[in-house]
Formats: C-alpha cells, sequence, structure tokens
C-alpha cells in the first residue's frame, strides 16, 4: 500500500475523518499531540445532519446505544416564561435521524474504538506536527515524539488539530491569521440528576434567553447526569480564576436576571470550568496540494447553533466520499472535498455568530424577539435552522 495519509489530530472531527477514510481504501497514520486520546469536555449536542453521516459510516447502533434522544427543545426567557418548545419526535422522519446528545467522551471513544479496529489505522499519541513541505506525490513531515524528532513521508496531510492549530499556522504563515477573542465566555458543568428539580430531568433540552447571555441544560447518560453550560458576554480577564464554585456563577447569573429556579439550578454544580470563546479569520482556501484542513481548523465556530462538531463530521463523511473516484489523486480528492464543504461551512460560521447576537439581546430589542419566537411557535422556530439539518 502507497504511503499513509496523516491525520493530525485525533478528535471528534479526526476520528470521523480517519474512519470515512479507511473506509474508502486508504492507510491512515493518526498523530496526536497528547499522552492520551481522551475528551475533556461535557456534553455534545448532534442534530440530524451529523447524525446522518455517521449512520452512513456504519454507527447507526452505536449511536443509539450510547445517544439520548432529547423529545423538545424549550426556548424560556429569564423572566417571560415559556416562549416556545419546539417538537423533536418528528425529525427523524423529517431529516433521516433524531436529534441526540452525547458524553463528548463516549462519542469520542466510540468513534476511537471504531477506528482503532480498522487495519489500514496506526494512531501515534505524543506526537506534534512540527514542519511538512510539499514533495513529488506527497507531503514530507516531520513530527515530535517521546524518542525525538521523527522524519516521514505522507501521501497527505489533514490537519484536524483544532482551533489552534498547528498544521493551519504551517500552511498560512500569516499575521493576519490570529486567534482573535470572540467576546464570550461559557462556564461548563455536570450535575448528577437527583441533584435538580424533576422538570429538569426530563428528556429535554432547555434554552433560558438572558440579556447578554444564554444557558443551555439537558440530560445525558440515559438521564443519569445533566450538562449545563452558561455563556455570558464580557469582556476576558487573562488572570481571572479557570475555576469557581456554583454559589460565585450563581450571583453572576443573577446580575444577568436569571430567574430563581436557573440561579438554583446553577447553585447545584459544585464546581464550574472557563471556556473562553476565540474565532480566527475566514480562509480563502483550506487546501495546498496534498494538505487540508478540517473542522475547526478550517472553520472555527462559535457553538449557538450546536453545529461545530457537527460541521467537522459532515467534513470527514465528505473527505471519504471524494475518494471514491477510482485512481483520484490525494491532491485532487482534497480540492473536491474543499469545494463540497466550505461554502456551506462558511455559511454556518456566520449563521452561529448572528445567533448568538441574537441569543443575547437585552431592552427593546429582547422584547422583540421573544413576541417574535412566540408568533413562531415551535414548528416555525425548528423550520429556522432546517437547512442545516437537511
Amino acid at each position: 500500500m502507497s504511503a499513509p495519509i496523516v491525520i493530525a489530530g485525533a478528535g471528534i472531527g479526526g476520528l470521523t475523518a480517519g474512519l470515512a477514510l479507511a473506509q474508502a481504501g486508504k492507510k491512515i497514520l493518526f498523530l496526536e499531540r497528547a499522552a492520551q486520546i481522551e475528551e475533556i469536555g461535557a456534553g455534545l449536542q448532534i442534530a440530524p445532519n451529523a447524525g446522518r453521516a455517521l449512520a452512513q459510516l456504519g454507527l447507526q447502533s452505536a449511536l443509539d446505544d450510547f445517544g439520548l434522544e432529547p423529545q423538545a427543545i424549550n426556548i424560556r426567557d429569564n423572566h417571560a416564561g415559556l416562549l416556545a418548545r419546539l417538537d423533536l419526535s418528528v425529525a427523524r422522519q423529517r431529516w433521516g435521524a433524531p436529534f441526540r446528545v452525547f458524553h463528548r467522551a463516549d462519542l469520542q471513544q466510540l468513534l476511537l474504538d471504531n477506528v482503532s479496529s480498522h487495519p489500514n489505522v496506526t494512531i501515534k499519541t505524543n506526537a506534534r506536527v512540527e514542519t511538512f513541505e510539499a514533495i513529488k506525490d506527497g507531503v514530507a513531515l516531520k513530527y515530535e515524539s517521546v524518542a525525538g524528532t521523527v522524519a516521514l513521508t505522507a501521501s497527505g496531510l489533514v490537519g484536524a488539530d483544532g482551533l489552534r492549530s498547528i498544521v493551519r499556522e504551517r500552511m498560512m504563515n500569516a499575521l493576519g491569521d490570529a486567534l482573535s477573542y470572540a467576546g464570550s465566555v461559557a462556564w461548563r458543568a455536570l450535575v448528577p440528576a437527583e441533584h435538580v428539580c424533576e422538570v429538569f430531568r426530563r428528556r429535554e433540552s432547555n434554552l433560558w434567553l438572558l440579556p447578554g447571555g444564554h444557558v443551555v441544560h439537558y440530560p445525558l447518560r440515559d438521564g443519569k447526569i445533566i450538562n449545563i453550560v452558561v455563556i455570558l458576554d464580557g469582556l476576558l480577564d487573562e488572570d481571572a480564576e479557570k475555576e469557581i464554585d456554583g454559589d460565585t456563577l450563581k450571583q453572576r447569573i443573577i446580575s444577568h436576571g436569571a430567574a430563581f429556579e436557573l440561579a438554583d439550578l446553577i447553585s447545584a454544580a459544585p464546581l464550574w470550568r472557563q471556556w473562553p470563546f476565540f474565532m480566527r479569520p475566514t480562509l480563502p482556501h483550506w487546501t495546498q496540494g496534498s494538505v487540508t484542513l478540517l473542522g475547526d481548523a478550517a472553520h472555527p465556530m462559535l457553538p449557538f447553533l450546536a453545529q461545530g462538531a457537527a460541521q467537522a463530521i459532515e467534513d470527514a463523511l465528505t473527505l471519504g466520499q471524494a475518494f471514491g473516484v477510482p485512481d483520484i489523486t490525494v491532491e485532487r480528492a482534497f480540492l473536491t472535498y474543499e469545494k463540497k464543504r466550505r461554502t456551506h461551512a462558511q455559511k454556518v460560521v456566520a449563521a452561529s455568530r448572528q445567533q448568538g447576537r441574537y441569543f443575547h439581546l437585552s431592552g427593546g430589542l429582547a422584547l422583540a424577539r421573544n413576541i417574535a419566537i412566540r408568533l413562531l411557535g415551535g414548528n416555525g422556530m425548528l423550520a429556522r435552522n432546517a437547512w442545516l439539518y437537511r
């Protein structure tokens, strides 16, 4: 078999890409900078578009086993109460897959198990891509390992190494591609279900709209734990504590006008971890010869449409499908993949930013938004984002 395609990064997008490419008959080498492939995040929403993609890769049964299917999304205002209830039970019939929520570690492990069992796949941890350059029919690259610097030749390189992508940095080599703070910080926590009131243990997702922020929470792992994310606008304080207790965050959320039941939910979590949001400029292209980017390395997006992982999964499936043409070269397959994905992914990036502004309105604009949500109702609100799920 020819030289492998190297995938830098073994997160959700990278692992899905490895599976798709291996199923397309390609030899794959993962280079993962971490010592162990594990996920430190919490909840992850997988919309129907991503669910269909994973099902096409043969994961339908596993998704049903590990994922929880929320039956509704409740949109609430901090004082106006329930604005709309989106019935998610129609998703499977309408879009070919349900909405699912996972503990991120569970989905990553599911993908890792499937990738690891494939004979064409090798995974190296403690392996950090350092340099690469185009050569005839491939890429010459070097990576750092515990044994020192290793040089190898690959038929292609996929940068799936996230927001702070080394592959992107080396490819773009431009100061104008620097990270910039997006204006919001997320605080994340998991709470045992028995510590919250019964209404919040239901198999439903909840979205609370606040002036300058919002809160999302939903159950995971067959309803045994509740994933909660608090997102607040504000300046980034690099010296601020990265972990705080529930009572401290409760006071912050009260200052944003949170209803008492929401504030009590926040205090139920003993420890909250901070995740500031960053963005990078839109790229004019993702591909240079036998090197391409995928997921957050190509199109980092804010989480307000819950499409970050979903778009990386769609990238991965499309990348694998690009090799379905007999005797196609890596360069041509990478260009085909980018052509099919770049415009749509950039549209989702822009829509996610807009959704965040919509969520965080205050004063009269928030009142007008709430009236619009009530008028649209659950079906109308679900239809607003149908373009994502089709």
